[in-house]
């Protein structure tokens, strides 16, 4: 019998509310339906959105009041799936964890949706999403079957950079693998979220539970990104789907932007100076014919009436020189100076609104490591990357590389995962 199925990744963006997005969800597994797909995988962060550019208003030892307000529209967005927040596993997929009286449903209803969905389009849908579980988020992926339901979900262990502030980390014991059958074919699936796949024991506990299906919804944009998911593809000999978001700077929540409306009451201005505990000079950004960044202190008085710094136009530096987009090494992509910081503002009415801050990089990788698809560059519109695979091909190249397995050494060499049972499921 015939070991093929259609695979895609799905390019889309994170719209203005999580409904909105759900629904965005809901048209875009049905395009992937009628064009035959089976399992579709959409971008780290998808339901909840990845909060790119914003700064929260935190810097160490302080926090601003804004920075807050911003909070509590990234968490009024995340997705309620009715989870505990140490994870209760089991008996959170199998829907055995106690109802609140007179409620249809444990959580905001999200989980009950995405299970609609898969069963009236037929496809497995793998998502990215944001998590709220007691007071804290949790970046997340679910996997939901077209026929049982949601199968398992996982929540990523550690998040990078400025991520850390907003995202708790997940239990490793999520990194299980799960099951299922399509068209007779049998999969064991499991993800690694964004720079979860710079860790090599965590890439090899998931290529110890003899995975077939390698997915890596990402927010990192990179040119080194391809190369990685070309590595994980050779190292698992298993089929990789790699989803990011795509996203243009107009695209970017009115709260990320520093809207007005999100200001708390009584809340000092972000361009005003912080608290005598707290003062920090303020700045301006201004960039030279290289495009090198300098940040230049702004030109006060002092109580004796002289100038504490040179003008930076007598530098010949001109300030008007709109900002350019630079590579965060500690997050998941290129970012541009947060709106709402300092520097940020004294520039933003420079700001192109059709700037790229996110490029996509969607791609799909075949178990030896070969580009099956993409990678897909400045699409913003959801764009599906689709290919045929045939599962025997991960058997095939076993031939020489089970880096699990005969190739492991596991004699001298030996990997455990606390909470994790490393053993392929059944």
């Amino acid at each position: 019998m015939p070991q093929k199925l259609k695979l895609a990744v799905a390019q889309a963006r994170t719209l203005s509310s999580t409904v909105d997005t759900l629904h965005a969800l809901e048209e875009t597994t049905r395009s992937a339906s009628q064009a035959g797909v089976h399992l579709v995988l959409f971008p780290e962060a998808y339901l909840g959105g990845y909060p790119r550019t914003c700064n929260f208003g935190a810097s160490v030892g302080a926090r601003d009041p804004i920075g807050r307000e911003q909070f509590l529209q990234y968490f009024h967005a995340a997705v309620d799936l009715g989870d505990t927040p140490v994870g209760a596993g089991d008996d959170w997929v199998d829907k055995k964890l106690p109802l609140a009286k007179d409620t249809k449903y444990r959580g905001d209803g999200t989980r009950e949706e995405l299970e609609r969905i898969a069963r009236e389009t037929g496809v497995f849908i793998v998502t990215g999403l944001v998590e709220k579980a007691g007071g804290s988020l949790y970046c997340g992926v679910v996997y939901v079957c077209p026929r049982y339901g949601v199968l398992g979900k996982r929540r990523k262990v550690m998040p990078t950079g400025s991520e850390r502030l907003i995202w708790a980390q997940g239990s490793p014991s999520t990194l299980r693998a799960v099951t299922t059958t399509i068209q007779g074919v049998k999969l064991t699936l499991a993800a690694a979220i964004c720079w979860e796949n710079y860790m090599p024991l965590l890439r090899h506990s998931l290529y110890s539970q003899n995975v077939n299906l390698y997915l890596a919804p990402t927010a990192d944009a990179r040119d080194t990104w391809l190369p990685l998911m070309q590595t994980v593809g050779c190292e698992s000999r298993a089929f990789v789907l790699s989803a990011n978001q795509c996203v243009k700077r107009k695209h970017l929540p009115s709260w990320v932007q520093g809207n007005s409306a999100t200001q708390p009451k009584n809340a000092t201005p972000q361009s005003a100076e912080a608290p005598q505990s707290h003062r920090r000079r303020r700045s301006t950004v201004t960039f030279t014919e290289d495009k090198h960044e300098i940040c230049w202190p702004i030109v006060e008085k002092d109580t004796e009436g002289q100038d504490e710094t040179t003008s930076p136009k007598e530098n010949g530096i001109h300030p008007s020189r709109p900002p350019s987009v630079f590579e965060d090494e500690s997050d998941g992509g290129p970012l541009a100076s947060p709106p709402g910081s300092i520097s940020s503002k004294s520039h933003a009415a420079n700001n192109d609104d059709e700037e790229f801050i996110c490029r996509g990089g969607s791609c799909i990788v075949s178990p030896l490591g070969e580009v099956l698809a993409g990678p897909l560059w400045e699409i913003t519109d959801g764009k599906l990357l689709a290919v045929e695979a045939d599962f025997e091909d991960c058997e095939r190249g076993r031939l020489d590389l089970d880096v699990a397995g005969s190739y492991s050494r596991n004699d001298a060499f030996k990997l455990h995962v606390e909470g994790l049972d490393l053993n392929p499921p059944p």
